[in-house]
């Protein structure tokens, strides 16, 4: 009951400050974001671009402040020396928990560019915050229906990745499309074990958009001894261990500025580079799973 109590107590005050987070530095990005609105593109804009860019990275240290003060976890993180501030990542992972995002960028802070996602397009009109991910130049992406349309709309997110050919970007893509769970994998029939299969059209965009400009992929493998955790988990301070892998790999030469849809031999590169590098990450998840045994739960926060 006691344990009960304290969980929630834990998860009041995270959600409080993450709420009080998005919403201080979200109000502190619109009036720069509304400069940027009415500047031409060019050094002044650049200007803001690195202000905004520098609010959300003050964001997530302080997600890692409350991350930090409502559970003592562990992470093991090997992979990421090296890393420059002013280059361009393509960032791929595996995705099984909203908890993934925050561990991304709490391992990736300040180490690499501020990390941008692919949203949905309907998500630019989210109150403030899809204003800022407007300034932060996420990149809205349209998403085709029908049975043979599924999938990112390919010419809106090359028209997105343009614009990330001007300022240091790590753009990251899950490639499974959604979250990992038993049930997706036994309607696919995955032919992984600890992954479902990718989907390599938004990846394969942004090497044709921006291939030349990425330094290197990062390829990052996400493991949770205790299995995957909930974002309640996350707030409640259950969260005991975090186990990271990364790989700075280089893009191969022939798989730059393509035309994933209209060049077939192209297409086949792609898909047999990414099958590749899912058959290692399997491996690799295979292996953490077997040798990462699970922590026992930590002594009560004082």
């Amino acid at each position: 009951m006691f344990t009960s109590i304290r969980s929630t107590l834990k998860a009041s005050l995270a959600g409080s400050v993450l709420v009080a987070n998005v919403l201080a530095i979200c109000s502190g990005m619109i009036p720069v974001a509304l400069l940027k609105l009415t500047l031409p593109r060019g050094a002044v804009r650049r200007g803001t671009d690195r202000a905004l860019n520098a609010l959300a990275e003050a964001w997530i240290a302080i997600n890692g402040w409350w991350m930090a003060l409502v559970q003592r976890t562990r992470w093991d993180v090997r992979g990421v020396e090296g890393l420059r501030r002013r280059g361009w990542y393509l960032v791929n992972a595996n995705h099984q928990s909203w908890v993934d995002i925050l561990v991304l960028q709490k391992v990736f802070n300040r180490r690499v560019p501020f990390l941008k996602f692919f949203l949905k397009r309907e998500l630019f009109y989210v109150p403030i915050i899809g204003l800022a991910w407007w300034a932060l130049d996420f990149p809205f992406v349209r998403r085709k229906g029908g049975k043979r349309g599924r999938g990112l709309d390919l010419a809106t997110t090359r028209k997105a990745c343009d614009r990330f050919k001007q300022i240091p970007t790590s753009v990251i893509n899950f490639l499974e499309g959604t979250r990992f769970s038993p049930a997706k994998h036994a309607a696919q029939g995955s032919p992984y074990r600890h992954l479902l299969k990718p989907r390599i059209g938004g990846l394969a965009t942004a090497l044709g958009a921006m291939g030349e400009r990425f330094d290197a992929m990062l390829d990052v493998t996400i493991h949770y001894p205790q299995g995957v955790p909930t974002f309640w988990d996350l707030l409640s301070g259950k969260l005991r261990e975090v186990v990271v892998r990364v790989r700075e790999l280089e893009i191969p030469k022939d798989l730059l500025g393509g035309d994933y849809e209209g060049d077939p031999a192209f297409r086949a590169r792609v898909q047999a580079w990414v099958q590749a590098l899912w058959t290692e990450k399997d491996r690799c998840l295979e292996e953490l799973a077997s040798a990462c045994a699970p922590m026992p739960a930590p002594e009560p926060l004082a």
